[in-house]
């Protein structure tokens, strides 16, 4: 359950980085190139913290990583190709 919340929080956060930069005029494509780099470090950190104060296992924090980075990137990745190609 902690994957799917941290996932949906990642894409809450996606909406808000592509979106902002939309009305500050910047395109939402760079808002979205800027968002995968902060949520690596936010999923990192995430993982770290699983690891390091929760004691869960090393494997099993890089095993709940890819879909907390990769669904959200994902995503990330494919506003900012279908936006900001041909502009």
């Amino acid at each position: 359950m902690h994957i799917a919340i941290v996932a949906g929080i990642g894409l809450v956060v996606l909406a808000v980085f592509f979106f902002v930069a939309s009305l500050i005029g910047k395109g939402g494509p760079s808002g979205a190139y800027v968002f995968i780099w902060v949520w690596l470090v936010v999923s990192i950190a995430n993982g770290t913290y699983g690891v390091a104060r929760a004691g869960i296992p090393l494997l099993n924090e890089l095993g709940a990583f890819i879909p907390i980075f990769g669904i959200p990137v994902l995503i990330a990745w494919y506003l900012a190709f279908k936006y900001g190609a041909g502009r």
